[in-house]
């Protein structure tokens, strides 16, 4: 424990001269009793002694003010509470194979609305970032509690070329490793990916993406976007169009939530991600913070204050 006025503790000093200034006072109240009555005679007179009685009430005053003292100094004490800073870093794919309408109104749009059902779901307490990837990765909004925000940011992807899985993976997972909360550690962290799962381009495999993630003990929830019916019309020279297939690859978004000890989702059911945050919660934990705790001893120095005078009118009250 520390105080932030510690000068205030030296009317602590004070207590025991009160206690030996009462023990004198005690001494001389005995010898005035003597002067007229033999100590023989007092039984006859005084029915029994108060003893103890006598002085409890005394020395709950004096607990009382040594607490008042005690609050006075402003005392800090360090207390254990439940964490309740999370982040949520959403990975939205928004290569050229998220705009296939095989999922309507596209891929994209349906990975769109599940992280919007998703924002609406995942506690307020918690932070939410959004990073997209196409050719590149790239941090479309950092870690906010702002709700509104998020959303916006999820209404500005659009489609690009190149599908950097693996790269979108290792800035989610080191995106809040920049940030602390309030006693200087790492929020615990968890990254919810949608993709369709075919990586193209990249300066890092998505495997190794994901063991970078399991380092930072960031797990990495996949969410799979497409079925295999799923093209893109790609504009030629001449006004002609190139019809490409872009089947889902799942297993590579298996593997990735695999090695992160994390979950692979075949679709993007709001109930079904409930998950991803409630494994948040089992990891936050608790953390140790500085709080003054004048007012604890305030209420003590009160509670003994009424507890001390009941007792001295009940107990030590003159008969008329």
């Amino acid at each position: 424990m520390s105080f932030e006025a510690p000068l205030a503790l030296l009317g602590l000093a004070l207590l025991p001269a009160l206690v030996v200034l009462y023990a004198l006072r005690e001494r001389q109240r005995a010898r005035s009793a003597e002067v007229f009555a033999s100590a023989a005679l007092l039984p006859g007179v005084v029915d029994r002694s108060p003893r103890f009685r006598r002085h409890l009430p005394l020395a709950v005053l004096l607990i009382a003010l040594a607490l008042m003292i005690v609050g006075v100094a402003r005392p800090h004490a360090v207390v254990s509470e439940a964490r309740e800073d999370a982040t949520v870093i959403l990975v939205i794919d928004t290569s050229r194979s998220m705009s296939a309408a095989d999922v309507p109104p596209s891929r994209l749009g349906a990975a769109r609305g599940a992280a919007e059902a998703f924002l609406r779901t995942v506690p307020d307490k918690y932070r939410v970032g959004v990073v997209a990837f196409a050719s590149l990765a790239v941090v479309t909004l950092p870690p906010t509690d702002d709700r509104e925000l998020a959303a916006e940011a999820l209404g500005t992807l659009r489609t690009g070329e190149g599908t950097a899985l693996g790269d979108a993976i290792v800035l989610a997972a080191e995106l809040v490793q920049k940030e602390r909360t309030d006693d200087g550690t790492v929020p615990p962290t968890s990254v919810l990916l949608i993709s369709d799962g075919a990586p193209d381009g990249g300066e890092t495999e998505p495997l190794e993406a994901a063991q970078r993630a399991k380092e930072l003990e960031v797990p990495v929830y996949t969410v799979v976007i497409g079925t295999p019916e799923g093209v893109v019309e790609v504009p030629l020279q001449g006004g002609y169009t190139q019809v490409i297939r872009v089947p889902p690859e799942p297993d590579t978004l298996r593997e990735i939530a695999e090695v992160t000890s994390a979950e692979h989702f075949t679709a993007a059911d709001p109930e079904a991600l409930r998950s991803v945050y409630e494994d948040l919660g089992s990891r936050l934990g608790s953390r140790d913070v500085r709080r003054e705790v004048t007012s604890a001893f305030a209420g003590g120095a009160v509670v003994l204050l009424l507890a001390g005078g009941a007792l001295s009118a009940l107990w030590l009250r003159r008969m008329p």
